[in-house]
């Protein structure tokens, strides 16, 4: 059986790939890179294209020149290898390295950048005739496309808009391109920079006469394009000046994607501000109100007095009860049970000075008797407030039921 024929393979047609002033193989690496990667590379415009193929005409990655600030030749720390070969792209905000495969190579690329860049071809590289002529040419087209193009930094604000925007994104650049006041097709150029740590813009008039556009100066400038204008400004601060460019990649207002409830389509939502730390959560409106938490006082061991004896009904805490700091540390705490005092009845009898003068104690004292003498001399160890509450009724009882008991032990004797 004879096989199907292929059909015979046509090559893709190079006009179906994008046009560049110049292109080339050209390794790049990044701040955040490793390493160099290679890309086919083209310069169209103000902008580098990079390619994964010479044949793809979908570019994976670019690169905006709009905050060019130089090129430099200097070769990578520690390399032992041709320092011809190395060449750096230094941005506003960033460092670009590119390695590419020969010293020529390396003339064109920083040639062609310079000559959409400051909109002239370099005097100063190693360039044969055909590199000027090429650089020539792109020069035309890139003026011709300008013309009809506006530059990324202008934005149409007021005076007081513009002057907010550079002060507010210092970090995006310090031109910016706006309206006339006046009206009509005037424009005019707001500046801003440091000095003596103090915020200084500059306002410049831009007149349109006719195709062109004149800087009104000391010494009036004429301008083919926008693009010349803000090249101008540029040119003539040695770079100071580095057009506005505002990063719009990043949102400033957090929001969430969430469904109706009512018809299920998804809504985005802005999601409100959240509450100061420390702030409680607000009570719904027409809710109950929340009651205010009881505060708890912590009450110091010291200067405490004792629960009464004759109380009862107390919380007993599960947990660990707190150390008990006395002044006196030989008495014992008022939660232990208290021992039958023998010589210390003496004491408190003198302290209390009954009617009857007191006996030493009689050997034959009943255990009721001894808890009473034992509750006197806890009133003489502990001199606090919560004791001498006492009533004068309580105290009264006391002093008979003692007479009564020590009287009883005298007929006991006898």
């Amino acid at each position: 059986m004879a096989s199907a024929l292929s059909p015979p393979w046509v090559p893709k047609h190079k006009g179906a790939l994008p046009s560049h002033y110049y292109e080339s193989f050209l390794e790049k690496k990044g701040p955040g890179d490793q390493d160099y990667k290679k890309f086919w590379a083209g310069i169209q415009g103000c902008t580098l294209y990079f390619y994964n193929s010479n044949r793809d005409s979908q570019h994976v990655e670019k690169l905006g020149l709009g905050a060019f600030v130089r090129l430099t030749d200097e070769e990578p720390w520690g390399s032992s290898r041709d320092p011809d070969i190395y060449f750096s792209l230094v941005l506003w905000n960033q460092e670009i390295k590119f390695k590419v495969e020969s010293l020529e190579s390396r003339e064109m690329w920083k040639g062609f950048i310079l000559t959409v860049v400051e909109l002239r071809v370099p005097s100063n590289l190693t360039l044969l005739p055909g590199h000027l002529y090429m650089m020539a040419d792109a020069l035309a087209k890139e003026k011709a496309r300008r013309a009809f193009e506006v530059p990324s930094c202008f934005m149409k604000v007021s005076r007081l808009e513009a002057q907010l925007l550079l002060a507010r994104y210092p970090d995006c650049g310090n031109l910016l391109l706006r309206p006339s006041g006046d009206g009509g097709d005037d424009v005019s150029v707001t500046t801003r920079q440091t000095f003596n740590g103090k915020s200084v813009f500059r306002h410049y008039k831009v007149k349109r006469e006719g195709p062109k556009y004149v800087i009104d100066v000391e010494e009036p400038f004429s301008c083919a394009s926008l693009d010349a204008v803000i090249n101008y400004f540029v040119s003539h601060t040695n770079n100071a000046l580095v057009p506005f460019l505002l990063d719009e990649n990043y949102e400033k207002v957090l929001g969430h994607v969430e469904a109706d409830k009512e018809n299920g389509e998804s809504v985005w939502v802005v999601c409100s501000t959240p509450a100061a730390p420390g702030a409680g959560p607000a009570p719904a409106s027409g809710g109950p109100k929340q009651l205010p938490p009881v505060p708890i006082t912590p009450v110091s061991s010291q200067g405490r007095s004792p629960p009464l004896l004759n109380q009862e009904n107390y919380v007993i805490p599960t947990g660990d009860a707190p150390a008990a700091n006395y002044t006196n540390g030989d008495v014992p705490s008022p939660s232990q049970p208290v021992p039958k005092p023998r010589k210390l009845a003496k004491v408190q009898a003198k302290a209390l000075k009954p009617p009857v003068a007191p006996k030493p104690e009689p050997k034959g004292l009943s255990g009721d008797l001894a808890k009473k003498l034992a509750v006197g001399s806890m009133q003489t160890l502990f001199p606090t407030t919560g004791l001498a509450d006492l009533t004068a009724e309580l105290e009264e009882k006391l002093q008979r039921r003692r007479a009564l008991e020590h009287s009883t032990g005298h007929a006991g004797d006898q």
